[in-house]
């Protein structure tokens, strides 16, 4: 987004959600920066400095607002940023690449030199990589100061840091006070057992139909949809857990209750919900793009607030692609839940059978053999190619991660047997939250839209950079968008491993 000042001061004045996240505003008389959201009195023009993030602001020497809680604010939507390396790179931070690895192995790990991934950054984005971990660290810190009642050694190990001592020099110089004054300050709910945390939104957010998606897509023993509630069991390193997530009355942002057992990852599993729920959406600019096509209109018109589904892990959302080749979604979530409960991990102190199993990593699943797999009901090439994913994930020749290029990580997977371009685009879609993925075999998609293979990429070209969302609606004007898109087929690749 480039920011015009005058834009950004009439969106502060009207305090329009819309661009919520997109900017930061530092109030010269204050020393403080907000969201445009923000409910304090709108300060004089003249007295406004304008951000593109929060990292910026805080370079800039302002402190974070304790009414708006910039911590808070939704996220750019992977497109919004300057360059795919940039991209990349944040999204990595987001999840924790920095918490213990350095600028240099992320850099490696984006195929650059490290003095470039930071000179990348000085230019897009005026800070640093260190500078935008670091802020995520305290604005993490800050949520957890705010809305739960962990001690200040767990927020400082939940957040990043590597010892209490330098979390509260940090948080001292950033805000100007011991993070015990926050604490001292905070009306956040007590949860008895659980961390309760916000994760705001743009709206509008169409939360039924994205339960509908989630609940039949569910793997047993993992997932559940339940009293308009969406929980699952967690595994993120060596931390285990249930967490859940509910909408909040009649504001806008969801309401996530996590297991204690799940504080030194929350950070972690925070930015895991925000891409399964596609909480960093812009919803406005998505609508306004797609609702040009007559084909799309009168969807776009009722559901403004459709979503795209991501994943919470991805290696689990992309064996459940390869699980619905060919079958239907309740088919497909039988088998996952077989695979989860023959090959996955007991939860331990499991609240009940509904949720009690970690679905297997790909290191896990890579060590046994397609006889093994089959045995749960598979048909033994889709086991091999089940397989031969697990293998691929873990030895590093795919990579599933935050950051990926989709499009890079789509061909390799198509180069894999029993992978073709259905599954490839689908896994890019849901597993890697690639807005413009568009898996053009899809039933749905070729019933929704008449047509079929060349023809239907042609007809979504108009809608690029979003076709991902595009599929949501045509699945949508199906009637039938929780079973929509399950007798997805990979003839190609099918016929040459024998799975048809």
């Amino acid at each position: 987004m480039t920011l015009d000042a005058d834009t950004c001061y009439r969106a502060l004045g009207a305090r329009d959600r819309r661009f919520d996240g997109l900017f930061f505003v530092g109030v010269s008389t204050t020393g403080v920066y907000c969201r445009p959201i923000c409910t304090a009195r709108t300060p004089g023009r003249d007295r406004c400095r304008f951000f593109r993030s929060a990292p910026e602001a805080e370079r800039a020497g302002y402190r974070a607002c304790l009414v708006c809680r910039p911590e808070l604010a939704p996220g750019g939507a992977p497109l919004e940023a300057v360059t795919r390396l940039v991209t990349g790179a944040l999204a990595r931070i987001q999840a924790g690449a920095l918490d213990e690895g350095s600028v240099d192995a992320l850099a490696a790990e984006l195929g650059v030199t490290g003095r470039h991934l930071r000179r990348a950054f000085e230019a897009e984005l005026g800070v640093t990589p260190v500078g935008v971990a670091q802020s995520r660290r305290l604005a993490t810190a800050k949520q957890l100061l705010h809305d739960t009642a962990l001690g200040l050694g767990d927020v400082a190990l939940a957040s990043g840091f590597g010892s209490v001592r330098r979390f509260n020099a940090a948080f001292r110089e950033r805000f100007g006070r011991p993070p015990s004054a926050i604490r001292r300050a905070k009306d956040g709910p007590e949860t008895g057992g659980a961390l309760r945390l916000r994760l705001d939104y743009r709206p509008p957010l169409e939360w039924e139909r994205l339960l509908a998606f989630l609940g039949t897509r569910g793997i047993a023993g993992v997932e559940q949809v339940a009293e308009n509630a969406y929980v699952r069991t967690v595994r993120v390193g060596a931390a285990v857990g249930i967490v859940s997530v509910t909408p909040a009355r009649g504001a806008p942002w969801l309401l996530a209750e996590a297991s204690v057992s799940l504080a030194p990852a929350l950070a972690t599993v925070v930015a895991r919900l925000r891409a399964l729920l596609d909480l960093d959406a812009r919803p406005d600019a998505v609508a306004a793009h797609l609702g040009r096509d007559p084909r799309l209109r009168d969807g776009i018109r009722r559901r403004p607030g459709l979503r795209l589904p991501g994943a919470f892990d991805p290696f689990e959302t992309a064996v459940r692609a390869v699980l619905g080749q060919q079958v239907s979604v309740a088919a497909a979530a039988t088998l996952a839940g077989r695979l989860a409960r023959r090959f996955g991990a007991a939860l331990p102190g499991a609240p009940s059978p509904a949720l009690a199993v970690l679905f297997p990593s790909a290191e896990a699943l890579a060590t046994t053999t397609a006889e093994a797999i089959a045995e749960v009901g598979i048909p033994r090439a889709r086991a091999e190619t089940v397989l031969g994913l697990a293998r691929a994930v873990a030895d590093g020749a795919i990579a599933l991660a935050p950051g990926t290029d989709p499009e890079e990580v789509a061909r390799r997977l198509d180069a894999l047997p029993g992978i073709g371009p259905w599954t490839a685009q689908y896994i890019a879609m849901r597993a890697l939250h690639h807005p413009d993925a568009f898996p053009a075999d899809d039933l749905g998609v070729r019933r929704a839209l008449r047509a079929r293979g060349a023809t239907a990429v042609r007809r979504a070209e108009r809608w690029r950079p979003w076709r991902a969302y595009a599929v949501m609606h045509l699945w949508e004007s199906l009637g039938a968008m929780p079973g929509a898109s399950a007798p997805a087929k990979d003839p190609t690749r099918a016929l040459r491993s024998g799975t048809r």
